[in-house]
């Protein structure tokens, strides 16, 4: 099992509209799709910051949700088109990360 820690940095101005639309859309669609999403984050110290994680059995687990996801007609027409206008996609960070043996995350 291991885990993606997700790092976004907003557009300007659009850190509210972004979280709205991965809590009520993205999230939603993904979790419907299979994934196993175990928080979202906001920085405090940092304005245009958004963080998530999300958890997978897998490589062969996460190659299948992200097919189910990325390539769903939904994604590609709803969904993704709608992204670039809040998120700066150049600024992603994605971390594989795993829990240490005593983590209350597992």
């Amino acid at each position: 099992m291991f885990f993606e820690l997700r790092e976004y940095r907003m557009m300007p101005g659009q850190k509210q509209n972004w979280v709205d639309y991965m809590e009520d859309v993205i999230i939603p669609f993904q979790v419907s799709k299979g994934m196993v999403i175990l928080g979202s984050f906001v920085s405090r110290d940092e304005d245009d910051l958004y963080i998530w994680i999300r958890r997978f059995e897998n490589d062969e687990h996460k190659e299948a949700l992200y097919s189910a996801v990325y390539e769903s007609d939904t994604w590609k027409n709803e969904i993704g088109p709608k992204i670039p206008e809040m998120m700066d996609r150049s600024k992603i960070v994605v971390r594989r990360i795993e829990a240490s043996p005593k983590s209350v995350i597992q």
